[in-house]
Parts: structure tokens; C-alpha cells; sequence
């Protein structure tokens, strides 16, 4: 998979870790939301900083972009309709 833009993938990943962290702690998932909310901040800090090899982290950030909404997504198979 080609990597994105800069100026896509970090705003895409900023607003995912947004919205992980909006998952129920009653939720099966919210465990591993967390977990993947926490190595999404600390990587986009590792590249704002400007630390380390730059594409290694976008890598690294897109591999956490598409772990998050997976996990969002199974977070919202949860989620029952309302009657």
C-alpha cells in the first residue's frame, strides 16, 4: 500500500485518535482502542518533532491509521440499534 500524503495522513490519524478514545470502557474493544490511541500519539509526537527516520514513522503511522479503524470498526459492530 502507498503511503499517503503527509499532509493527509496525520490529520487522518489525529482525528482516529479522537475518535478511539470515544469508545465505551464498556466496550470489548476499548482495551485495544487504547492501546492503538496511545502508539498513534506517540508516533504522530516521534514525527512532529521531527525525530527519527521521517518515512519509517509515515510506515509506521499508516500501519497504526489502518490497525484503528479496525478496531473502531469492530467497536461499532457492537453497537446495537436502538428499538
Amino acid at each position: 500500500m502507498e503511503l499517503p500524503a503527509d499532509d493527509t495522513l496525520i490529520p487522518q490519524a489525529q482525528q482516529l485518535a479522537a475518535r478511539l478514545e470515544r469508545i465505551s470502557a464498556d466496550s470489548y474493544w476499548a482495551h485495544q482502542a487504547s492501546g492503538v490511541r496511545g502508539a498513534l500519539l506517540r508516533c504522530l509526537e516521534w514525527i512532529e518533532s521531527g525525530r527519527g527516520a521521517h518515512w519509517k514513522r509515515l510506515k509506521e503511522l499508516q500501519n497504526l491509521v489502518e490497525q484503528g479503524y479496525t478496531t473502531l470498526e469492530n467497536a461499532a459492530r457492537e453497537i446495537e440499534e436502538p428499538k
